[in-house]
């Protein structure tokens, strides 16, 4: 009997972009391969990702070997994400990629990541939602979701993040990062917010993020009553007037550095891509799943 592995039937269909209120969006559960809109599952094994397992497959079958089927690339010529927010989320991944034209076909795996906290940007994204953003916490350990990106794939996710996000590479010299199956990544990338970070003005410290994004608006709207007289009192309200408007958008991202609340990001900046910043994808060399 075949599983249905569609996105709707896991209830992973959830589009940030299109639903504001629903970021970040349902991460991906475990290790799986987006295709399309299917999510299937990895069977994790003792060895690098492209000898992992493919489930719901009528024979077994690696996933390299899938990938390949699908006219993709493997594995080894990918890129490993590091996702904070709704790059986690199999709807908006697909959603970010089909739109163009690009095929869905992006390995998702979570991975322990070691000195990564997650907060909240300092801005209003063009959805109109409060995205997330991580932060250096030497103290943190953090479960995130990795995606395996081919160049094109990553191009176009690039589109989608700058200006407002730039993007560093994390060596796991300096932040462990763990497989399921055990194997320790050489380095991956991620991005981070180039508005900083939100504080929570009752400590001072980053305010956390990846939570529901309704509560979150309703606190931001309780600590400001300028957000209020911009926004409107609810969280409903707050993303139907900023995804409709660029100019209250960019108002209400004023009145965040304005009330004190952002914290900047300067600890990224050693990491950071330079060739990602001036769009030399051809001359990207792949960040496979290397052991450290």
């Amino acid at each position: 009997m075949t599983t249905n592995r569609s996105l709707a039937a896991l209830g992973l269909d959830d589009v940030p972009a299109k639903q504001p209120l629903t970021y970040p969006g349902r991460p991906t559960p475990g290790p799986s391969l987006l295709t399309g809109d299917e999510l299937l599952e990895l069977d994790v094994q003792p060895l690098r990702l492209g000898e992992w397992f493919v489930e719901e497959q009528q024979e077994q079958q690696r996933l390299d070997e899938v990938l390949a089927e699908l006219g993709q690339a493997a594995t080894g010529r990918r890129h490993p994400v590091i996702s904070v927010g709704s790059n986690a989320s199999p709807g908006q991944v697909a959603h970010k990629l089909t739109r163009l034209g690009i095929p869905a076909a992006v390995p998702m795996v979570p991975v322990r990541v070691r000195g990564i906290g997650v907060g909240c940007s300092g801005h209003i994204s063009p959805a109109g939602y409060v995205a997330g953003t991580p932060y250096v916490d030497r103290d943190a350990e953090t479960t995130l979701i990795v995606t395996w990106l081919d160049s094109t794939q990553l191009k176009a996710v690039d589109d989608t993040e700058f200006p407002d996000y730039r993007r560093a590479i994390l060596p796991g010299a300096d932040f462990a990062m763990t497989m399921p199956s055990g194997e320790r990544l050489r380095a991956a990338y991620i991005y981070f917010s180039a508005h900083g970070v939100l504080a929570d003005p009752a400590t001072g410290l980053p305010r956390p993020g990846g939570g529901d994004q309704s509560t979150l608006l309703a606190a931001l709207l309780a600590d400001s009553a300028r957000l209020r007289d911009l926004l409107g009192s609810d969280p409903v309200s707050w993303v139907r007037a900023a995804g409709a408007d660029r100019a209250l958008r960019e108002r209400g991202t004023l009145i965040f550095g304005e009330e004190g609340w952002v914290l900047p990001q300067t600890d990224f900046l050693p990491y950071v891509d330079d060739a990602a910043d001036l769009r030399l994808y051809d001359d990207l060399p792949p960040l496979d799943g290397s052991l450290t």
